[in-house]
């Protein structure tokens, strides 16, 4: 089973000798074509490679092109009054935070019972509902700015 296999290969042969070996002839002649043809159309080469250069910049410009980044609009500055919208904003999102402190409390006490009735899970359903609309509204200067646009 663990018998040891003797080889007649030579250790210096490797798979890319071998294969330098086998096709070094057709390499040979395709090099030799190449040099042929260069030495002898070295016009026509040289318009060959001019004419890819503007066939790809044509290209580049014409059909690769990206598109522009669409510029953002910028919002029109509306006539903020800081002193009165600003207490208005504060009184509106204090009078949030008192709503959403009552449903809190609600849904704590519903929730700590052991067994709820239809009228608990109502209850409960509608206190959430009204804690996501809550959440939902628009905060801040954003919504007088949403208004006037």
């Amino acid at each position: 089973m663990f018998r040891k296999i003797h080889s007649n290969r030579d250790p210096r042969d490797t798979v890319y000798t071998e294969l330098k070996k086998e096709f070094a002839v057709y390499f040979g002649k395709a090099g030799n074509c190449g040099r042929e043809f260069t030495e002898r159309f070295p016009k026509i080469l040289f318009g060959a490679i001019i004419f890819c250069i503007v066939v790809s910049i044509a290209l580049s410009f014409a059909v690769f092109r990206k598109p522009l980044p669409v510029a953002v609009k910028q919002r029109p500055k509306s006539t903020l009054k800081p002193l009165n919208d600003g207490f208005s904003e504060i009184l509106r999102v204090g009078s949030a935070l008192k709503e959403t402190i009552s449903l809190k409390k609600q849904v704590d006490s519903i929730t700590a019972k052991k067994v709820m009735s239809k009228t608990d899970s109502l209850l409960l359903e509608k206190d959430l509902d009204l804690l996501q609309q809550i959440n939902n509204r628009p905060q801040g200067v954003h919504e007088h700015l949403e208004k006037n646009n």
